[in-house]
């Protein structure tokens, strides 16, 4: 069975962009971006909403041979993976290995994990909303940068009350901190 993991960039504050929607200020540095390199290797599958698949989609022409190894290496990550992209306006994925379904069906998803070895990634703030709220999440892992932005699109929503226990943690040289949760309970 497999291991539905939330991953996320977040600022001090707890936001995924702020109130303009920038996350230029999130971008990762070499050391971080090898790391989450080395975590994404086991994602078989992403989960991802629409907004966020918009944003990651780059990857399928990013990583080619005039760029740095660690980009090169998330592209052959990324283009390896399904994705299943949960948009009501996609018609046609414009990306190989991409599915869209029109609605986020937590019975389905439960059948995914069921069926699945290795991990799946959820991304965008939203799509993992609903995930959290449905009990499906397994993980969280949250990239967490030296900056508040004061406002945005938060890592975790409003109204949620979760139990997390700490597995991991790992400070970076450029002031970053990764921390791993499993769910509690």
């Amino acid at each position: 069975m497999a291991d539905l993991i939330y991953t996320g960039i977040t600022s001090l504050d707890g936001y995924l962009a702020d109130s303009n929607g920038n996350f230029d200020w999130s971008a990762p540095d070499e050391e971080v971006h090898a790391f989450v390199n080395d975590l994404e290797r086991d994602a078989g599958t992403y989960l991802l909403g629409r907004r966020m698949y918009d944003v990651m989609s780059v990857w399928e022409t990013l990583g080619g041979p005039d760029d740095p190894p660690v980009i090169q290496d998330y592209g052959r990550i990324w283009r390896a993976a399904d994705k299943i992209v949960f948009s009501e306006t996609l018609q046609l994925p414009p990306t190989p290995r991409t599915t869209v379904r029109r609605f986020f069906d937590p019975a389905a998803v439960r059948e995914l994990k069921a069926d699945t070895s290795g991990s799946i990634g959820i991304g965008g703030a939203t799509l993992a909303a609903a995930a959290l709220r449905a009990g499906l999440v397994d993980e969280c892992r949250i990239f967490l940068n030296p900056v508040a932005v004061g406002g945005g699109l938060r890592f975790l929503p409003d109204g949620l009350n979760l139990r997390l226990k700490l597995v991991e943690e790992r400070r970076f040289g450029n002031g970053v901190m990764y921390l791993r949760y499993r769910m509690a309970g």
